[in-house]
């Protein structure tokens, strides 16, 4: 019998809404018991199951059913990042967390968790200072997270408006934007991209700067694609991958000969990201390229839709990530209730509607 104990708790009163299923899976006693002392006293989450082991986690998700699962890496047995992918596989849905103390600043096995399919990272402290900031930082993340089928189901604000027609024009430029679970759907959205798309492509990811050297090398690796940070004056170059830094925003801007170059800005940006997705896409309007699109995918609050409203108006195009593969259908969302996308579909079908703007002339080779 699995360690795994499927529990019931008592929750605050939340009018229509549910409480939010959580799962706890660390190997430490003493973590596990004050992680749901926090999570309880946070209000409207229920701890439903909790388990010692990775391979506990994956037995108890055949019984119950869960919003988010709090998953720690470093754990007797395969450990929870090798048992990741089985973890999603039988979690009906579920976003996972990762909280654990290998969330350490630029730890590989960090973007390696959200490159599987994990939704966001928290890095976890000693035990005894699991509190104040992080515990705020904690139910945030969960309820960002685990938003209920009744939440979602009670109208909150426009729905998405009819799409738009998208540019015929062949594609010049590839700007992608990402948040939260947007390094899995990078992994996907370039599997499915042609290797030649004669175009420079540049992608902006919330991620912190220590992160980004292996984030760089691991989407590189899954998109078989040059892929560099971005420094100031780095030219773009048709096929290959520009990435914004961890501190910067990066914009484009055309040189005298035509070419196009890097161009970091510092700032705060109206999203409040650092780097955001809307300099980037407001620089790519500014160059009036019909052919350039944008690609929003998962990602929590509004960044991108400032600068997707200036793409569109210049003539370009936008495509969102659809909700049902999202991890956190914020920005796809923000931009496709604006009316700006042209298209809201999985990453994979994203991809292959930007390979469909590879002019005739290079679409044989």
């Amino acid at each position: 019998m699995a360690s795994a104990l499927a529990r019931q708790t008592a929750a605050p009163h939340h009018p229509q809404v549910r409480p939010l299923r959580l799962m706890i899976v660390d190997d430490s006693l003493v973590a596990r018991a004050v992680l749901t002392r926090m999570v309880e006293l946070g209000g409207g989450i229920e701890i439903a199951a909790v388990a010692g082991t990775a391979e506990d986690a994956v037995e108890a998700l055949a019984h119950v059913r869960v919003d988010v699962i709090l998953l720690d890496l470093e754990m007797p047995g395969a450990g929870g990042l090798n048992k990741l992918p089985d973890i999603l596989r039988v979690a009906r849905g579920a976003r996972v967390l990762i909280v654990s103390s290998l969330a350490e600043e630029g730890a590989a096995a960090t973007v390696r968790a959200l490159a599987q399919g994990a939704a966001d990272t928290l890095l976890k402290p000693g035990t005894g200072r699991i509190q104040g900031r992080f515990a705020d930082i904690l139910i945030a993340k969960i309820r960002a997270l685990g938003i209920t089928e009744e939440e979602e189901a009670t109208p909150s604000g426009p729905t998405p408006a009819p799409l738009r027609a998208m540019a015929t024009e062949e594609l010049s430029l590839l700007a992608v934007g990402a948040s939260t679970g947007g390094i899995h759907a990078l992994g996907r959205f370039f599997a499915d991209l042609p290797r030649r798309i004669h175009a420079p492509i540049i992608v902006t990811q919330h991620l912190p700067p220590p992160f980004m050297d292996v984030f760089a090398r691991q989407l590189g690796t899954a998109a078989k694609r040059v892929t560099r940070i971005a420094a100031d004056g780095m030219r773009l170059v048709d096929d290959e991958i520009l990435i914004a830094p961890g501190d910067a925003h990066l914009t484009v801007e055309e040189r005298r000969d035509g070419s196009l170059a890097v161009r970091l800005t510092g700032g705060r940006a109206s999203s409040g990201c650092l780097p955001s997705v809307d300099p980037m896409l407001a620089s790519v309007a500014a160059l009036k390229r019909p052919g350039a699109v944008g690609v929003i995918l998962s990602g929590m609050g509004r960044d991108g839709v400032e600068g997707s409203t200036a793409l569109v108006a210049s003539g370009g195009s936008v495509l969102v990530q659809d909700e049902e593969t999202s991890a956190v259908w914020g920005m796809p969302r923000a931009v496709a209730e604006a009316g700006l996308a042209a298209a809201i579909l999985p990453p994979e079908k994203l991809a292959r509607r930007v390979a469909s703007r590879i002019g005739q002339t290079h679409a044989d080779q």
